[in-house]
């Protein structure tokens, strides 16, 4: 071992700069002093080595020893990453909670996945048969929701020497061996795969089918595409973690990832308490049977939450190469930023804008760029897609803050949250106006096909009342609203309409936390022929009082609570309010 030891020279809080390494190389995983803590090295100067510490680096000092590992900061993936809660550098927390209590001694370790569980093994292949990279060669009946496919490594294929019966393994036992032209290989549950590194795929492809998340003002306003990506700033209180738990209950992803990189208050403390008692609304079993949960609280090591954002990413690709549609939460990355921003400082490097690297948004990029939609490796041709949403924390709710300027310049989807909407209660609080998503043409043919050609043209007109009432509202400020014609009061009417019964949802309320397209779409067309039948009364002298007091607007506004499996009730509406607006007219022509 003592050809792979260097020795500390300076000390900085979690950077760590040592020399005499042997053969270190950028991202190297290293060992630093006889603690063992482990840290990752970031830069490289003649022979030194600065290296960012993901532990307390108190007591370590010049001389201390560091050991190179020669292998580059990497996960585990195999069967156990579901129902696990981790930290940044994937130590699995339960087990060291059982083992150390509730504080997480330094230098400890346990493996990620556990050694001693045994698996039930399914082969789906046979001695002779060829196979490459990303071929399932058996699975594990992981959750009652999620088949764990044993994926044939990267850069191996070749012939099935060996194949392993059904029964119960341990993710160390080997389950495959591969004669290659190299000579043969070992397969085993688990595999290895370096963070920072993207994993492979065979094809790109276009998002064009939406994340269905449930959530009304997302779906029908600003969607998110399969594979695509969203950022979602907005300041402190105003409701970023609600609807990252609202995606990651509803959204119809297979398997959902949540990264707490670290935050201010305890979000992630609710997150801990409150996934593993959810249940999920597909499947009726607890939601954290198809969930990973990486807590990185902000008491931990800065450097830490640099690791953790990508630590989850490498989880979301592993399980989109076995086919699965996966949803990847970060909250929030303004943390992720600060953590770079302070080891940028300790490194000495020139600062960027407001003190953030130079290097910030080609940071941010290369994390954000690692979802997409995709056929993966294998023979098999399958599609999947990994979608990543990532919360941003900036100083005061400033827009203008580097973290969101280089966030809004990679991703393709902008919920912009509003704290006056959350204080007034509308959740989920995306301002309509503020916001946008640059999915919508490509998914237009997917709404067209499922929902018909309405749906696109009541999404137009909506957003343009809601434009038109933020115009009559200053004009309303100045001048009162008994100077707007009866035309211009109505559009503030049905403006209202659109924002408490359509675009406003109650997560505590079974029929409402959750609405399905075709609810949201006769959702929208009760609003429309209510404006639609309002315009024309209007022109025949019905007075705009009587149009607002017209009971069945009662009904229109609870449509929200009307259940799934219950939406004839619809037509029962929409009849009501043609017969009232009929009775209205006549009243007025025959009066």
């Amino acid at each position: 071992m003592k050809e792979n030891i260097g020795k500390v020279v300076k000390v900085s809080g979690p950077l760590v700069v040592a020399e005499d390494i042997p053969n270190a190389k950028m991202y190297e995983m290293v060992y630093v002093s006889d603690k063992k803590l482990f840290g990752e090295i970031i830069e490289i100067k003649g022979n030194n080595a600065s290296i960012q510490v993901y532990e307390d680096t108190s007591g370590v000092g010049p001389g201390d020893p560091v050991y190179s590992t020669g292998m580059p900061l990497s996960v585990e993936l195999g069967p156990g990453l579901i129902g696990s809660i981790y930290d940044g550098v994937q130590r699995p927390l339960d087990v060291l909670k059982e083992k150390y209590g509730d504080f997480i001694v330094r230098g400890s370790y346990e493996p990620a996945l556990s050694r001693k569980k045994k698996w039930h093994f399914v082969p789906l292949t046979k001695k002779g048969s060829n196979v490459v990279s990303g071929d399932p060669v058996g699975y594990v009946q992981e959750t009652v929701a999620i088949k764990h496919y044993i994926l044939i490594p990267i850069g191996l294929e070749g012939e099935i020497d060996f194949i392993a019966d059904e029964g119960d393994y341990t993710v160390e036992d080997i389950v495959a061996k591969v004669k290659t032209n190299g000579g043969e290989r070992e397969v085993r549950m688990y595999q290895k795969w370096p963070v920072r590194i993207g994993r492979p795929y065979a094809k790109r492809l276009p998002p064009n089918e939406p994340l269905i998340t449930g959530q009304r003002v997302i779906d029908a306003f600003f969607p998110i595409a399969k594979g695509g990506t969203a950022c979602v700033p907005g300041p402190f209180g105003s409701g970023k973690t609600v609807i990252q738990h609202q995606l990651s209950k509803w959204s119809d992803a297979d398997i959902i990832i949540f990264i707490g990189c670290g935050e201010r208050g305890n979000e992630m403390t609710d997150v801990l308490m409150e996934f593993p008692e959810l249940t999920d609304p597909r499947t009726g079993r607890p939601l954290m049977e198809r969930t990973i949960l990486i807590a990185n609280t902000s008491n931990m090591p800065v450097a830490a939450r640099e690791a953790s954002v990508f630590t989850g990413i490498t989880m979301g690709e592993y399980f989109r190469d076995m086919g699965y549609t996966v949803a990847l939460m970060a909250d929030s990355t303004s943390r992720w930023a600060e953590a770079m921003r302070e080891m940028s400082g300790r490194l000495e490097e020139m600062p960027g804008e407001e003190g953030y690297p130079a290097y910030l948004a080609s940071r941010i990029s290369s994390f954000y760029e690692r979802a997409g939609r995709v056929i993966v490796l294998g023979n098999g041709k399958k599609e999947s897609a990994l979608s990543v949403i990532g919360a941003v924390s900036p100083p005061g709710g400033d827009l203008s803050d580097p973290v969101v300027q280089a966030t809004l310049r990679t991703v393709r989807v902008f919920w912009s949250l509003d704290a006056q909407l959350a204080y007034a209660r509308h959740f989920p609080s995306i301002h309509w106006l503020r916001s946008y998503s640059l999915y919508a043409d490509s998914l237009k043919d997917f709404y067209t096909s499922r929902l018909g050609k309405e749906w696109a043209e009541m999404r137009k007109e909506f957003m343009k009342i809601l434009r038109r009432e933020a115009e009559l509202q200053e004009m309303v400020r100045l001048v009162g609203i008994d100077a707007l014609s009866p035309s211009d009061r109505l559009i503030m009417e049905v403006a209202r309409s659109i924002r408490e019964d359509f675009l406003q949802q109650n997560a505590f309320m079974e029929e409402d936390t959750y609405t399905s397209l075709e609810k949201q779409k006769r959702m929208m067309r009760l609003i429309h022929l209510f404006y639609v039948y309002a315009q024309d009364a209007l022109k025949r002298g019905v007075s705009l009082d009587k149009i607002v007091d017209l009971p069945v607007r009662v009904d229109i506004s609870r449509s929200k609570l009307i259940p799934e499996d219950n939406l004839e009730k619809f037509d029962e509406i929409e009849k009501k309010l043609k017969e009232s607006f009929e009775a209205l007219v006549s009243e007025v022509q025959n009066g």
